[in-house]
């Protein structure tokens, strides 16, 4: 998605001094940083030189928002890897070894250094997908779906039944 694809209803308002202007080609994920930079989080969108509109603050949330669509039949896996360990193609393969489908994926380096990435994957219970990308040495640090079972969390609550029922 491009600028062009958040451009605000609002009325384009005279540029200003201060104004910052960017390309209506210019991909999104390099637009939202100028935004968060611009003053009053406002960029005029220009084409071929002539301002065509406006990008606000709720204009990039919503155009960013089309381009993460809620998916029913999803999950989301974060992993954490060295910046020098990390292979998008590795970690797509990965999935794939699994029999699932890749359908995102998110890269933001960590405080500690370490790169995450989450994952969506095509699958309501991505255990397969889990035991998979822990095969090739990615540390898996959190698992969202709707069928999924951490069998560390299930022996816990098992054991905490048991004390529960005296057996």
């Amino acid at each position: 998605m491009t600028a062009r694809d958040a451009i605000s209803p609002i009325v384009i308002r005279p540029e200003s001094p201060r104004t910052r202007s960017v390309d209506s080609d210019m991909p999104l994920v390099d637009v939202l940083p100028r935004l968060l930079d611009a003053p009053g989080r406002l960029l005029e969108v220009r084409e071929s030189g002539l301002a065509v509109g406006t990008i606000d603050e709720a204009s990039m949330l919503t155009a960013l928002g089309l381009m993460l669509a809620p998916r029913d039949d999803s999950s989301l896996i974060t992993v954490a890897c060295r910046p020098e360990d990390y292979s998008a193609s590795l970690i797509a393969h990965a999935v794939e070894d699994a029999g699932v489908h890749l359908v995102d994926l998110w890269t933001v380096p960590s405080e500690e250094g370490w790169l995450k990435v989450t994952l969506r994957v095509r699958c309501l219970d991505p255990s397969a997908v889990v035991r998979s990308l822990e095969r090739y040495d990615f540390t898996v640090t959190d698992v969202h779906g709707g069928a999924y079972s951490n069998p560390d969390i299930a022996r816990e609550r098992i054991e905490a039944l048991q004390v529960y029922l005296n057996v």
